[in-house]
């Protein structure tokens, strides 16, 4: 490829604000004269240590170490090559490059393609929604209350129903079928190169600076076999774990919010529906589940290194609704904003509550925003009977683990006072219970995620948990060997002592960590299932589970080996019972003998009695 003349280089350099490079991926604010900080995009980050002086075109981290000018930023984020880089910084300010051999600008390779080809789909689709064939599409749009200019604002489009409308315009255009490939715009298959996207209404998806990088189609015709949401395959330019639908549109507002608030939605209809009803912060996630990266993405573009920012996620009210606010409050404390539940009347999502009640509904559903912390509190009590002793009994030690892992002391109490209220118990006895769950160990979804931030230059990371660096006591002996004959035997091991075994939180966080795992598991008797449960470990403890799995079982044969694996499940589940008498006996003596509540308790003990002494006999 020829080079690029040097002036040129140097040219657009000059001519390039790097701020305004990066303060598309990353939220700067003022860190002194003459520079900007924000959170780092190349390690993740609390505290921000990136700082970029826009005076002298340069970057330089901190807690990393990376450091550079505007060409090597785009370069690092976007994985381009020099001269791409070049070249798209001089389309940026509209500046005609000139090469060492006195030619044209070539037709760029790689990455830039990729994009280019993207952007030709984007324009060739939105064609097409104005087309008598699209007549399926905007009646879709307008029976969800989206006219043309909302179509036109978020760049919709209709992909044609043939097979290969898209393939012959771009084509036409100068793309080659590889580039189209690449791109994820067209599929292979026994009638040869075809159109990935057919019949469908489509979503543009950009990247943070507004490029688009991929598609999002939904189905209008019913003979389509296809999934009802087809999205781009993940492609060098379009990975789905990173991808926000919505951030380039809702970028500016988030950083400029008081608070920095941002919306999580589920759907490209709800983004739609919450930005044309005010709430312009709104986002999705593209085809999965909101995850680590998409948190990282999100912390900066919000610059969230102080409490002052919120994160709201709305979810339907069904079960896969309240299951996907369960899974983000497993990451909750990768934010440093404040987490936020809402959840529309009637379990509407936002575009059918824009739709039935209009926009002030939608922009209502900010005022009965619940924290997070509160949302999973009532989930876990949702399980038990709180009119029961034991209902109460069992609530609290479901829910005092969520409690104790509030990081600020100044909300843990309070949160106390709310679980007291919810029980109807006294606040003392809540306390001393979330006290044990701090210094013993957690069983909630999230417990003892111990990251360390690198704050500073040469911090280092978390170090993977390993067998050796396990305490060493009879309890973590016991815990340890159990779950080396779960995992090595337990498609042996009677499924139902198993289950029971396993269903009590363990005293370390490593190891508890790995018995979720393997109490997870759908069916612990099919092949293959304890890769599964093994890969399904949450880091820094995937590593202990490969060691626990891999490490010799203590025992002389096979058949010893079951059997000692089978007295290990009964001695977890006899170390419950007896946990559990413990707490009732002092319960007992404070509860009326002869009140129901005491008949029941000492009724409860009569019967763990008789299970120890099964188990103890067996």
């Amino acid at each position: 490829m020829p080079r690029i003349r040097q002036a040129d280089v140097d040219e657009v350099k000059a001519r390039t604000n790097i701020a305004d490079i990066v303060g598309e991926r990353v939220a700067l604010k003022s860190a002194g004269v003459g520079s900007l900080k924000g959170l780092c995009p190349f390690h993740d980050e609390k505290s921000p240590s990136f700082h970029v002086r826009p005076q002298v075109g340069y970057y330089h981290c901190f807690g990393c170490g990376e450091s550079g000018d505007v060409y090597s930023f785009l370069r690092e984020m976007d994985h381009v090559s020099f001269t791409e880089a070049v070249e798209r910084l001089a389309g940026r300010i509209g500046y005609a490059l000139h090469y060492e051999d006195g030619g044209a600008a070539p037709e760029t390779s790689g990455r830039s393609r990729l994009y280019a080809a993207n952007t030709a789909a984007a324009e060739f689709f939105r064609g097409q929604l104005l087309t008598a064939d699209a007549e399926a599409g905007r009646r879709f749009l307008g029976e969800r209350g989206f006219d043309a200019g909302a179509a036109a604002h978020f760049g919709v489009g209709f992909a044609p129903r043939g097979w290969d409308g898209m393939l012959k315009a771009l084509t036409a255009q100068g793309f080659t079928r590889d580039e189209l490939s690449a791109a994820g715009l067209v599929s292979t298959g026994q009638r040869g190169v075809y159109d990935r996207f057919r019949g469908r209404l489509v979503w543009p998806i950009r990247d943070v600076s507004g490029q688009t990088i991929g598609f999002g189609a939904r189905k209008l015709f019913d003979d389509d076999q296809g999934p009802k949401y087809l999205n781009t395959p993940e492609t060098p330019i379009y990975k789905k774990a990173q991808v926000l639908y919505g951030l380039d549109l809702a970028k500016r507002d988030i950083a400029r919010g008081d608070p920095r608030r941002v919306v999580v939605v589920e759907g490209y209809t709800d983004v739609m529906a919450c930005h044309l009803a005010g709430l312009t912060t709104a986002i999705a996630t593209c085809g999965t589940a909101f995850g680590t990266d998409h948190i990282k993405v999100l912390r900066r573009v919000m610059g969230d290194d102080n409490a002052s920012g919120e994160v709201v996620f709305t979810f339907d009210g069904d079960e896969a609704g309240q299951k996907a606010a369960l899974r983000a409050f497993t990451e909750d404390d990768r934010f440093n904003a404040q987490t936020f539940v809402a959840v529309a009347p009637d379990g509407l999502d936002p575009c059918d509550l824009r739709l039935q009640r209009g926009d002030a509904a939608v922009r209502s559903l900010m005022e009965s925003k619940q924290p997070m912390f509160e949302f999973a509190i009532d989930r876990k009590l949702g399980g038990f009977d709180l009119a029961t002793v034991e209902g109460r009994v069992g609530a609290l030690r479901a829910a005092a683990p969520i409690v104790a892992e509030i990081r600020d002391r100044l909300l843990r109490p309070g949160y106390e006072r709310v679980l007291a209220r919810r029980l109807g118990m006294d606040p003392t006895e809540v306390h001393h219970e979330v006290e044990r769950s701090a210094r013993g160990g957690s069983a909630s979804g999230r417990q003892e995620q111990v990251r360390a931030e690198s704050t500073s230059a040469g911090a280092p990371g978390v170090a993977p948990v390993t067998l050796a660096s396990l305490p060493r006591t009879a309890d973590v002996a016991v815990e340890r060997d159990a779950l080396m004959g779960a995992l090595q035997y337990g498609h042996q091991i009677d499924q139902t002592l198993l289950t029971r075994a396993l269903a009590a939180p363990f005293r370390t966080p490593g190891l508890d960590a790995v018995r979720e795992a393997v109490a997870s598991a759908a069916d612990r008797t099919r092949a293959g299932w304890v890769t599964d449960a093994v890969n399904s470990v949450r880091e820094p403890y995937r590593s202990l589970a490969g060691e626990l799995l891999m490490t010799p079982f203590p025992a002389r044969n096979e058949e010893g080996a079951l059997v000692s694996a089978t007295d290990l499940a009964r001695r977890l589940i006899l170390r419950s019972l007896e946990h559990e008498k413990q707490e009732l006996l002092g319960a007992v003596q404070r509860v009326p003998a002869d009140s129901d509540g005491g008949r029941a308790l000492r009724m409860r003990l009569r019967d763990i009695d008789v299970e120890r002494q099964r188990f103890t006999e067996s």
